[in-house]
């Protein structure tokens, strides 16, 4: 027993003594949110665990509720997706107006759960919206004359539009499941700027899509350096206030005052995400005030012109939006880990959001399962 002992406090100091000396001490954060606290990843109330910035909210704009609000039932289909993936909140807008929505788990109208990578379709809304007011010249202008220290050999090369369609060519491997990688370490590490500058094109910009996290954080810092303001700032005045949002939001940041996690982790609730949803649908109108340029909401909206890593022709991404058609519709929409969607289907006039804590089958087609399915179950509560 006392051998035993010995052994496992041997490999105790041992692998402490790798992870100081390897420098990947934010691996101890990792272990104590995650591992520590029962989960074997990131989960949706995670948040509390990390410092944060505020996204001020203003004066409230209430959501229009349906004559026939919560009429409907849901579809059985429906009913045991969200049981084994543990959906939070699935909310079903026509109209402008609340047509169904129903919560979980203890989750409310008022509940605050992590977008994940939601927040990278609102971080290209605050591109479009800098564009608009003429801080950034177009989405052609290179990320270089505003990030000096990332500007090194061929990283002169990439464009603000390479980032949007997550084109960089830049060294970035997207894994949520390596406890080492460069996702982990962005997500709890201390030091994104530093990360983010050590990064290089390995491959031409502007020809491969390859999801990459890194994109949308290098654009949080473009609009912070074009604005001169931090991004929840930004967020704030530009997007949670005039757009009437019920409470303000939390965005994580990687230390106390430090930068904002841009490629994940806006903090809200279901209908203040789904805010994006309507503000898209409307192509950048907000109650009569022009957030977004419309041309802007079009070409987010739409295929960018590049290949997938097969060699195919990538139809499936904008600027930081998901693209995907469904019985006939065309389709847009924000996704996040765990299954966070904020869906537009424009035909229909329609948004669809859902927050839970698993998500379905990743598919061939770049879309998961539950994704499609929590599409099917809003067009038959439509009916």
């Amino acid at each position: 027993m006392k051998k035993g002992l010995k052994y496992l406090l041997i490999i105790f100091v041992l692998l402490n003594l790798l992870i100081v000396l390897s420098g990947k001490s934010w691996l101890y954060k990792a272990i104590s949110i995650t591992y520590l606290k029962g989960h074997p990843s990131s989960y949706i109330h995670d948040f509390v665990h990390f410092p944060s910035n505020i996204i001020e909210d203003g004066i409230r704009q209430k959501w229009a509720v349906s004559d026939n609000y919560n009429t409907a039932e849901l579809p059985d289909f429906i009913k045991s997706v969200n049981d084994s993936l543990e959906t939070v909140a699935f909310m079903v807008i026509i109209n402008d107006s609340i047509q169904f929505e129903k919560y979980w788990h203890g989750y409310s109208v008022d509940t605050m759960s992590n977008s994940f990578s939601m927040s990278k379709s609102w971080v290209s809304a605050l591109i479009g919206v800098a564009i608009k007011e003429g801080k950034i010249k177009s989405v052609d202008q290179k990320v270089c004359d505003f990030l000096p220290n990332f500007c090194e050999g061929r990283n002169t090369e990439v464009t603000i539009k390479n980032l949007l369609t997550m084109s960089s060519g830049l060294n970035w491997t997207e894994d949520y499941y390596n406890p080492i990688g460069q996702t982990s370490k962005a997500y709890y590490g201390n030091n994104l700027s530093g990360l983010m500058n050590s990064l290089k094109v390995v491959e031409t910009p502007g020809k491969v899509f390859k999801y990459h996290s890194s994109c949308t954080q290098l654009l949080t810092f473009i609009v912070e350096v074009a604005t001169g303001k931090t991004i929840s700032e930004y967020a704030s005045e530009k997007l949670w206030k005039p757009m009437g949002a019920k409470h303000s939001a939390l965005w994580n940041t990687d230390v106390e005052g430090g930068d904002e996690k841009g490629f994940c982790c806006i903090n809200s609730n279901a209908r203040d995400f789904a805010r994006l949803g309507k503000l898209y649908l409307h192509q950048g109108n907000w109650n009569g005030l022009q957030i977004l340029d419309s041309n802007y909401v079009k070409s987010a909206t739409s295929a960018a012109n590049l290949l997938d890593e097969k060699g195919n022709p990538n139809t499936n991404y904008g600027f930081q939006f998901w693209l995907a058609e469904r019985q006939g519709l065309s389709i847009y929409y924000a996704r996040g880990l765990w299954g966070q969607y904020v869906i537009c289907i424009p035909e229909k006039n329609m948004i669809v959001v859902r927050l839970g804590r698993k998500f379905g089958k990743y598919l061939e087609d770049g879309h998961h399962e539950d994704f499609y399915a929590f599409i099917d179950a809003a067009l038959e509560v439509k009916h």
